[in-house]
């Protein structure tokens, strides 16, 4: 590969089903190492693309090149074997009559024997499954399964790494905690991967870019962090994280904006004219807990979380708010409690009810 070119670069790709549109004008690039996601709710388009990139569904439009090469257009489709990328899915698609062994050995029949075995045992202690080779998959847990499938994968050293909702079969705690093995085993190889989830958690673990899809369109490709604290409009904050939209005028000077709980000076650089009605997105974390405060809302919701505490709060003049609160701030439904705001990022978006 010419390393003037990206590992992976897709341009304006369009994916069809006969005359439905799935996804359109898809566009970015990964480079080798890089680790990214798209996230999106079931239907967005997110699978098909991923099958476009892995060469299993045609393009209508648009074109992606892997290692350099075009490989799919609307006229040329190279086969998925000879794309040279890894494939890891949700139903881990391991071998039930071969062993750990075998199944990991699989794609390493050019290997001479000493040499395969040597892979094998390291690909078997790089995701923690040393001495596990003479098993065979129905005797492991589901976790330790999707491993076996990623060493499998790894295997042959690819560059670029897909993987289709890997850890949905999984319990929380166990997909949360296998994203960040994975994605410290794959850094440690230098090997790309994007990953496609519904999960936010998981996509936050995973990955250091991060596309987020909604009907088949790619609103916004950034780091984690840009989407949770600069999401690019409405629709993505309401998708990213967690919190409420209230009301707001601009001010004259119209760097600022007037709400409920006070003068704001907004972070975003959206253009907004003097009296113009805004949404203000207010995120969880922007609230501290404050029992002298003049800031009041009262408790209409609470979920204990161990460490923490969520609750739901209505203002004065009824609208409400989300806040993450330490578990000893301990207020019983119906409570009028004060808070302090702590807004580092004040994000202003044009008065349109977000999806």
């Amino acid at each position: 590969m010419n390393d003037n070119h990206p590992l992976l670069h897709l341009n304006q790709v369009e994916c069809r089903y006969g005359d439905q549109v799935i996804v359109k004008d898809i566009n970015f690039s990964l480079k080798q190492g890089d680790s990214a996601c798209l996230l999106g709710a079931s239907g967005c388009g997110k699978t098909t693309l991923l099958r476009a990139i892995a060469g299993l569904e045609p393009v209508y439009d648009g074109s992606i090149s892997i290692h350099g090469q075009i490989c799919s257009t609307s006229t040329q489709m190279t086969p998925p074997e000879q794309r040279n990328l890894g494939l890891v899915f949700q139903d881990h698609a391991l071998f039930p009559h071969l062993s750990i062994y075998d199944n990991i050995a699989f794609g390493l029949r050019k290997l001479r024997r000493k040499a395969k075995k040597a892979r094998v045992e390291e690909c078997l202690e790089l995701v923690g499954l040393e001495g596990m080779g003479d098993r065979y998959p129905h005797q492991l847990s589901g976790g330790q399964q999707q491993r076996v499938a990623l060493a499998r994968t790894i295997a042959p050293k690819p560059k670029l790494i897909l993987l289709d909702e890997p850890f949905s079969s999984l319990d929380t705690h166990l997909r949360r905690s296998l994203a960040r093995e994975l994605k410290e085993v794959l850094a440690n190889q230098n090997i790309a991967h994007l990953l496609v989830t519904h999960d936010q958690q998981e996509a936050f673990a995973m990955a250091d870019y991060i596309g987020v899809m909604h009907e088949g369109q790619l609103l916004q490709w950034d780091s984690p962090y840009n989407l949770y604290h600069k999401p690019q409009d409405a629709q993505i904050a309401a998708f990213i994280g967690e919190g409420y939209f209230i009301a707001g005028k601009i001010c004259r000077q119209n760097d600022k904006v007037s709400t409920t709980l006070g003068d704001f000076k907004i972070a975003n650089g959206y253009h907004f004219e003097p009296e113009q009605d805004v949404l203000v997105l207010m995120r969880p974390d922007d609230l501290k807990p404050n029992p002298d405060s003049e800031l009041r809302g009262k408790v209409s919701h609470k979920v204990f979380k161990g460490a923490i505490i969520e609750y739901e709060l209505i203002l004065p003049n009824n609208e409400r708010l989300k806040a993450i609160f330490p578990s000893h701030h301990d207020y019983p439904i119906s409570q009028d409690i004060g808070f302090d705001l702590d807004i580092q990022h004040l994000i202003v978006y044009p008065n349109a009810v977000p999806l």
